[in-house]
């Protein structure tokens, strides 16, 4: 019972021992199964048939029962099913106690199976290829100019025609390849622009005199002082509007004398007339006719609303017709001009939206509307200027104050297929993406562009909505596309037959 005992352990031992061997040599089959495959077999069926090819002594019937009740453990086998095995008890690295392997239980050492074979039982050869990759081929087998042996081709095992490129799966993983299908998507491309800040001309009054005059008072004598339309801005003395005014007065007391018959309305509607031409305001002129009176000095009223920017007259001056003697802007609705690179101006038309942020209030950006592209180009920084409309209820804008423009060129266009831009292989005069076509190929492929925008191309032509294109390890798989374009380059010219 001992020695039974003893050959059975030694027995489980040699079992371990195997199988242990039968692991390792399974894996480098994998690299080299034609070979190592029929070797391992060899190896275990020599193995398995030394041992049970060995005598063993014989015991009586009737310990069979107590041999049965004592079932012996051979090794302990991973929960996991993994090929791993323990000769004593152990736990997995999730804390898992590793299974026992009783010796009545059966253990297999089957291969794989083979690949299909043909109805005779070998695969079907199909020809010989070049073991540099040149586009040559052989029926018989032959060595190239180098001495190296051609390799056999058999079915199933053909390359892939056109300039496919294929790579093992292995590869790809450990080049970290990754794809992404081609799609439609609104491109916003951000156009940035530097601009100032404008008077809306519009909203400009100049302020000036139709004859000559002397400024007696200035009631307005600040630049940057706000003043309402019809307000006085100054008083002043002109001789033109004293004789206009007296000519009035002469023309009502001809109509009030009625020495002038018919002629007198018109007399007196010519005098005001003349009034209304010097630029003297109806209220004025009302005075006069109501009144009968000659006022000596006239209060000069603003003919508009806004913001002092310019004084151009002091008190006691002596003024023309003509002059400019304030202007006064209307700052509640303000103008910036962006000057937008020439290259950029495809992307600009109006009604386009853009967010406008000052550098004196870098945390208020401001939306605003394109509402005109200037007709030129500076020739000397190579821009045009675009105009932007901004809304300043509480005047906050002040004119030339620097802007920082952000235009969205392409928001309100239609969703165009597109490829990230790390799909594009560019070489200035061509443009390809790779196309995955799955099992580790890739299909270079020439494309047309479009526009740009937020990490994205435009696809107008090449690529189908729904193909994955290579977006990582783009220069990988481009090499290995060159290096077989290469290789055709030095392929020997076909002997004549």
């Amino acid at each position: 019972m001992t020695n039974r005992n003893g050959d059975r352990a030694g027995g489980h031992r040699l079992l371990l021992r195997l199988r242990s061997e039968w692991a390792r040599l399974a894996e480098i089959a994998t690299r080299h199964r034609r070979v190592l495959v029929f070797l391992a077999c060899g190896l275990v069926a020599g193995a398995i048939a030394g041992y049970w090819s060995a005598p063993r002594p014989t015991s009586a019937p009737a310990e069979a029962p107590a041999i049965a009740a004592e079932r012996v453990i051979l090794y302990y086998r991973d929960p996991s099913g993994a090929p791993l095995w323990s000769a004593e008890p152990k736990q997995d690295a999730q804390g898992r106690a590793y299974l026992p392997v009783y010796d009545n239980e059966e253990i297999s050492f089957a291969l794989k199976p083979p690949k299909p074979k043909n109805a005779q039982g070998a695969r079907k050869l199909l020809y010989y290829r070049n073991p540099m990759g040149l586009p040559d081929t052989s029926p018989t087998p032959k060595k190239d100019s180098m001495g190296m042996d051609y390799i056999p081709v058999y079915d199933g095992e053909e390359p892939d025609s056109g300039n496919t490129v294929t790579l093992s799966l292995d590869r790809v993983q450990r080049s970290g390849v990754r794809t992404e299908p081609a799609a439609p998507r609104v491109l916003v491309q951000p156009i940035r622009a530097a601009g100032t800040i404008a008077v809306d001309e519009r909203g400009l009054t100049i302020v000036s005199m139709r004859s000559e005059g002397y400024i007696e008072e200035l009631f307005v004598n600040t630049t940057g002082q706000s003043v309402r339309a019809g307000e006085p801005l100054f008083r002043v003395y002109s001789p033109d509007i004293q004789r206009a005014q007296i000519d009035l007065l002469v023309a009502i007391g001809s109509v009030q004398r009625g020495t002038l018959g018919a002629e007198a309305n018109r007399a007196v509607e010519g005098a005001m007339q003349r009034l209304r031409n010097l630029g003297v305001p109806e209220s004025r002129i009302g005075e006069v006719r109501d009144t009968g009176g000659n006022p000596r000095t006239i209060d000069w009223p603003a003919p508009g609303g806004g913001t002092v920017i310019a004084k151009r007259v002091i008190n006691g001056q002596r003024i023309s017709a003509g002059d400019e003697l304030y202007r006064i802007a209307d700052l509640s609705r303000v103008w910036v001009i962006a000057d937008v690179a020439e290259s950029d101006l495809a992307g600009i038309k109006p009604g386009l939206r853009a967010a406008v942020t000052f550098r004196a209030y870098p945390l208020q950006p401001v939306e605003g509307e394109v509402t005109f592209i200037y007709p030129e180009v500076r020739p000397e920084t190579r821009t045009a200027r675009v105009r932007i409309e901004l809304p300043n209820p509480q005047a906050l804008l002040k004119p030339d104050m620097y802007a920082d423009v952000v235009f969205r060129a392409g928001a309100d266009e239609a969703p165009t297929i597109s490829v990230p831009d790390s799909a594009v292989i560019d070489s200035g005069t061509l443009q390809v993406v790779l196309v995955a076509k799955g099992e580790g190929r890739f299909e270079p492929r020439a494309v047309k562009l479009g526009r740009r925008g937020e990490g994205y191309r435009e696809v107008l032509e090449g690529v189908r909505e729904g193909e994955e294109v290579v977006t990582a390890a783009t220069f990988l798989i481009d090499s290995e596309s060159n290096l077989r374009a290469a290789l055709k380059t030095f392929s020997p010219p076909e002997s004549p037959k």
